[in-house]
């Protein structure tokens, strides 16, 4: 693989970086989202809101750039993965302080810190396929400096024995590349506008995907609940079609009285829409 100069490197790590946080904005600003903080209102958290998740994605940046500039035209090894894992404990020590000790981001510092460092790890560009395949061989490598503790999700993954967002990662993320992002891509041939587009891509997520946030604040009722209205709203002809909206408008509904949000499912659609951004740069936002 050709070597680019460093001034090259160095800008494509800057892009990089800039299109990782901007993918968190726009998945905290896109209204609306069932149990989520929207730019309607916090949804079903009490410590969250818009403001607070810009600027947590905000401060991310440097995190992302430098999870670039160490992976750019790397191999996945034990130290680079252990390089990944110290930047992502360094940039979630910066969200804290950024956010007051409010935990906005955690989940999407190993996504997205994971798909920034493929997609340096390949020079700057590559397929949806190849970049989630290369974040897996980085994934699924052991980094002895990782935290011994289990946070929220890993004891809900444990309690209720199904896989969260390590295993995701791990397996190439399956709901991106076999949910998100073709639903994210067809509704926009059905003519859909980003805005439609996007919320069914969430709808597509939240079909399927155990999420351990849901589970942790709502249990398995709160995640039956979540799959059985995205596929509502999806087989209703998704959130462009007002029998969708009315869909979504009754998971909503029912998201906030279990007091249920699926942060796994945002982190994952900023994913998609990251990746996306990487194979299609000229989708607006």
């Amino acid at each position: 693989m050709k070597l680019l100069p460093r001034i090259q490197v160095e800008g494509g790590a800057e892009w990089l970086a800039r299109t990782a946080t901007q993918c968190l904005i726009d998945e905290a600003r896109l209204s609306p989202k069932p149990g989520l903080v929207d730019s309607r209102g916090n949804g079903a958290h009490l410590d969250l809101s818009l403001a607070l998740m810009e600027r947590s994605a905000r401060s991310l940046t440097p995190t992302f750039q430098a999870l670039a500039l160490q992976s750019w035209q790397r191999p996945a090894d034990i130290s680079l993965r252990q390089t990944v894992g110290r930047l992502g404990r360094e940039g979630e020590r910066q969200m804290m302080l950024a956010t007051d000790g409010v935990n906005t981001h955690r989940g999407a510092i190993w996504a997205l810190g994971l798909l920034v460092s493929a997609v340096a790890m390949l020079g700057g560009t590559g397929r949806a396929d190849v970049i989630t395949r290369t974040a897996a061989e980085l994934a699924i490598l052991p980094d002895s400096a990782a935290p011994k503790t289990f946070s929220k999700g890993l004891r809900a993954t444990h309690r209720y024995r199904v896989p969260g967002a390590r295993e995701e990662a791990q397996q190439a993320f399956p709901h991106v590349m076999q949910h998100a992002l073709p639903q994210l891509r067809q509704s926009r041939l059905n003519g859909s506008n980003e805005t439609h587009a996007r919320l069914d891509a969430l709808m597509a997520i939240m079909t399927s995907l155990t999420d351990t946030c849901v589970l942790s604040r709502a249990g398995m009722e709160g995640l039956e609940t979540m799959q059985l209205g995205a596929r509502a709203v999806l087989q209703a002809g998704g959130t462009a079609q007002p029998e969708g909206q009315r869909a979504l408008a009754e998971l909503d509904r029912r998201m906030l009285a279990l007091n249920a949000s699926p942060g796994g499912a945002a982190d994952l659609l900023a994913a998609t829409l990251f990746l996306d951004r990487i194979e299609t740069p000229y989708i607006a936002n």
